[in-house]
């Protein structure tokens, strides 16, 4: 009856009665069982600069060197989690505020979400979401030119076709990172390898302690 007395109910956003309940185990204490600290990398970019390529070869690297994390990719989000939500502005910032991707982190896991998420606000507000340096932005610049060149789900054409609506670089804006941790960019003139580009990646996570505990 005590311990319940000395509950706090809360009201957060549209819940009321609500309380936080803590864990047993501290996050600490997650990441010295899995041997390295727990964060976000974002990867952010154009439709078809690479994000994806990138983040499904980090995560092998990862995997590889017996890292744990996991890859939260913006279409498969759109195909479960988030499949009621549109394009437009207002469903974008939605979609990224159903991104989980601080649970992963607060549980010890080196989480990559790989999304266009076109404005910096809501980026921005996500980054707030993590304590502790626990947020990388990475930033697959890009020229759009060449976006739609690669297009390879065919989604630039039937945007210039106006098939579709609120397209990121056509009719819709993006907003590049003023201040991010990474820039995955052209390199003696070409643009690297997803290998190369998963290694600067992991040589970041290696110099500022991600992969120890």
């Amino acid at each position: 009856m005590q311990v319940m007395e000395n509950l706090v109910r809360t009201t957060v956003g549209m819940s009321t009665n609500i309380v936080w309940h803590e864990c047993s185990i501290g996050k600490l204490e997650r990441q010295n069982l899995l041997m390295q600290k727990g964060c976000v990398i974002w990867i952010t970019g154009f439709s078809g600069s690479g994000k994806s390529t990138l983040a499904s070869m980090l995560n092998r690297q990862l995997h590889c060197r017996g890292h744990v994390s996991y890859v939260l990719d913006g279409d498969n989000l759109r195909h479960g989690l988030n499949k009621d939500l549109s394009f437009k502005a207002e469903d974008r910032a939605e979609n990224i505020c159903r991104v989980v991707a601080k649970l992963f982190a607060d549980a010890g896991v080196i989480c990559t979400a790989s999304l266009i998420s076109p404005y910096r606000r809501d980026r921005d507000a996500c980054r707030a979401l993590v304590p502790d340096s626990m947020f990388i932005e990475v930033f697959m610049d890009v020229p759009l030119k060449v976006c739609e060149e690669r297009d390879p789900k065919g989604l630039y054409k039937l945007a210039r076709a106006g098939k579709i609506k609120g397209f990121t670089g056509i009719d819709d804006p993006y907003e590049p990172p003023m201040d991010c941790e990474i820039v995955i960019q052209l390199k003696d003139g070409k643009y690297q390898t997803p290998k190369a580009m998963a290694e600067q990646v992991v040589t970041y996570l290696e110099e500022n302690g991600y992969l120890k505990a």
